[in-house]
């Protein structure tokens, strides 16, 4: 990031500091953050600002509002509690985004107060990157920081089209993250594992084809096994699977062949009549998948054999659990492998967001691993050699 301004390369005493940050938290149904991974991870930077007496501007989605204004379910309201309690200051929260009510509590700000936009995306526009809209929220601010890595990939008016009217500058977390996915990418320690669930074959098909060309064991669980168990010859019952990438996966498994990748795939599956916590269940070879159930969690053979991989690795990275690990029955396999990247402490270990973040948080390993990735969908495109929107917008 050599071409990219950080917040360590100002002093932003007394300005309007307009920071896109990632505060798209669970809440529960009392108005609680469940998971506050997300904006512990942007602390440093909100107190770097904060110290520099800077007037604190943030601004956050959550969830997929329709984009038409206030709706209560998508609020930051919970959001903005939480952050007070972390930070030990009140935080003001607006019901509008841009407009006069706006200018007037962000003109009324002293140095070292916080402003918390509400959620960015009550305004359609944010997400077309509306250049009007745009030019209304850079008209808050004398600066833009971006530290909102798990939006990176997108090109909206606070991370695209902001970055274009302020002197711009990426936040700890974002500089973080960046610098740490790619230097893995770029020279890893080896052995290098990486390790890929979730549901779909068609999700990561360039993920797993650009980890071909740098893992040198590649370990592959999750619904999308299946495809792959399909490329074998296997019969996989009701298992999710996706006939038309069939062909697709045959051919990574060929070029893993090629390439000497160590691709690792289920030997045995835990199977069920249902997708249900109740559900009847057994364990059986993968040659030997039962018609009419499906696959919902990779079997104990196969936990001992990722895990001896993984023991092994000097690099690790993993996006995406084995199996349905939300239901107690299928969660075996992801928490096996969350243990074994926790045990194996001489390992540089990075976790790439998403589930994977909320499975080593129920298990209570996220101590253990060396990086914890906020961004599921950015680290994916980073991973894939794809230029992302928000960090490009930042480049001198």
């Amino acid at each position: 990031m050599a071409d990219i301004k950080t917040i360590d390369d100002a002093d932003f005493a007394g300005k309007r500091v307009l920071v896109r940050v990632d505060f798209n938290a669970p809440v529960d149904g009392e108005g609680n953050v469940t998971d506050d991974t997300r904006l512990r991870a942007a602390l440093p930077t909100i107190d770097k600002l904060v110290g520099d007496g800077a007037r604190v501007i943030l601004t956050s989605h959550r969830g997929r509002p329709a984009g038409e204004g206030y709706e209560e379910a998508f609020s930051l309201g919970p959001i903005a509690r939480r952050l007070q309690e972390l930070l030990g200051r009140d935080i003001v929260l607006t019901r509008d985004l841009i407009g006069p009510e706006v200018a007037e509590v962000v003109d009324a700000m002293e140095n070292g107060d916080i402003v918390l936009l509400e959620n960015i995306r009550f305004d359609k526009r944010e997400k077309k990157n509306d250049p009007a809209f745009a030019r209304a929220l850079a008209d808050l601010a004398d600066a833009y920081v971006n530290d909102a890595f798990g939006t990176a990939h997108r090109a909206h008016a606070s991370t695209a089209g902001v970055a274009a009217l302020l002197p711009a500058y990426a936040g700890y977390l974002m500089e973080r993250e960046v610098a740490t996915l790619t230097g893995m990418l770029d020279e890893p320690k080896r052995p290098f594992v990486a390790i890929l669930g979730g549901s779909k074959v068609s999700d990561k098909i360039k993920v797993i084809d650009a980890l071909m060309d740098k893992a040198d064991v590649l370990i592959i669980g999750g619904g999308m096994c299946f495809t792959f168990l399909l490329a074998q010859g296997y019969e996989v019952g009701a298992s999710l699977k996706e006939d038309d990438w069939v062909e697709r996966a045959a051919g990574l498994i060929e070029k893993a062949r090629e390439r000497g990748v160590a691709l690792l795939l289920p030997t045995d599956v835990v199977v069920a009549d249902r997708f249900a916590e109740d559900a009847a269940t057994k364990t059986v070879p993968v040659s030997a998948i039962p018609e009419g159930m499906m696959g919902l969690d990779i079997g104990p053979e196969t936990a001992d054999a990722y895990a001896a991989a993984i023991a092994d690795a000097a690099s690790v990275f993993w996006n995406g659990p084995m199996g349905v690990f939300e239901m107690e029955p299928f969660a075996a396999g992801t928490r096996a492998v969350a243990e074994a990247v926790a045990a194996n402490e001489a390992a540089d270990t990075i976790i790439g967001g998403g589930d994977s973040v909320a499975a080593v948080n129920k298990f209570g390993l996220a101590d253990a691993m060396t990086f914890i990735s906020t961004g599921g969908g950015a680290s994916m495109e980073l991973v894939q050699g794809e230029a992302l929107p928000g960090v490009e917008a930042l480049r001198a």
